[in-house]
């Protein structure tokens, strides 16, 4: 890896992430009636979803041939930290999709789009459009806020050095040499990548208020007729609880709540080992199905390599 020194950017959240599926209007469906979000916005076969947090959105859906990541969002602080980023970025030579400047969201910012090592677009935004948070009508079971993003990778060593050593994320836990939990905040990860064949989006969770919310939400699905296909147990990286299912286009998604929050001063990174007990401290989950299993293993995904000319290869590492 060719980087060193300082981060472009200090990450302050994980604002929201965009994907294509085949059949938008139905997967809107499950995640406005069912899962628990809003359709804050639309604009034909496009649908932008929030939760009850402060953020315009969580979800974006778009149409598309097959499922894929269109986009990660992450939050900045002033649109002076993107021209900042920008300048950064281009030093270092990577390349940008998108410029610094207004973004014709229906989230409103201001903001710019990159690749990382792998072809994912990122974007980076300041000043989206306001909201105000939502407290939960009583007891109801809605997601608050996107929780993280895990992500297939083909070199869990290049892609975290990128997402440390360019984007300044913090690295808070590994599971052996197979997953490794990126934070950029006191959240325990909002990223986290695994070691598999290919890049592909392995799920995408959303978290609840508390631990009485998150078995809420499972009973309003298991009332729905959707059931988890693994779940609900506790993990032991990032202590969180978690409960999977599978979406209307195959995706990947979970409840989950009680994130771990770590104190930046006296944290320390640990390797956990990969067993049943840790994978669920509670021991009530059971082993993931077949189908959540090919599900998280998802579809060759090369996102938007073939935008950035030359080889992104030659911007990141020299061609090799």
């Amino acid at each position: 890896m060719r980087f060193s020194g300082t981060p472009v950017c200090t990450l302050r959240a994980l604002r929201s992430v965009s994907v294509t599926v085949p059949d938008p209007v139905r997967s809107r469906d499950f995640y406005h009636e069912a899962w628990g979000l809003s359709t804050v916005d639309e604009d034909g076969d496009t649908f932008w979803l929030r939760a009850t947090g402060s953020e315009h959105h969580v979800l974006q859906l778009r149409a598309g041939a097959g499922n894929a990541l269109d986009r990660i969002s992450f939050a900045l602080g002033t649109p002076g930290e993107v021209d900042a980023s920008a300048r950064a970025l281009q030093k270092l030579g990577i390349p940008l999709l998108r410029e610094p400047g207004p973004l014709d969201d229906a989230g409103g910012g201001y903001g710019l789009q990159l690749v990382d090592p792998e072809g994912r677009c990122l974007e980076l935004s300041a000043d989206t459009f306001a909201v105000s948070a939502q407290e939960p009508a009583g007891r109801r079971a809605i997601p608050r806020k996107l929780a993280h993003v895990v992500l297939n990778t083909s070199d869990i060593d290049r892609t975290a050095d990128f997402y440390t050593q360019v984007l300044g994320m913090r690295i808070s836990d590994w599971s052996e040499h197979q997953m490794t939990f990126l934070r950029c905040n006191s959240d325990h990860h909002v990223i986290a990548l695994n070691q598999a064949d290919f890049p592909s989006i392995n799920h995408v969770a959303y978290e609840m208020e508390s631990l009485d919310h998150f078995m809420r939400g499972l009973g309003s699905l298991k009332r729905s007729g959707i059931v988890p296909q693994w779940g609900p147990g506790r993990h032991g990286p990032g202590d969180n609880t978690f409960s999977y299912f599978t979406d209307p286009a195959g995706l990947v998604c979970e409840y989950t709540s009680e994130v771990a929050q770590i104190d930046e001063d006296r944290w320390l990174c640990r390797t956990w080992k990969r067993t049943p007990e840790l994978s669920d401290q509670w021991g009530t989950a059971g082993p993931p199905t077949t189908t959540v299993r090919a599900a998280m293993a998802g579809v060759p995904d090369l996102g938007h390599r073939d935008l950035v000319t030359p080889g992104i290869d030659d911007y990141f590492y020299g061609g090799q």
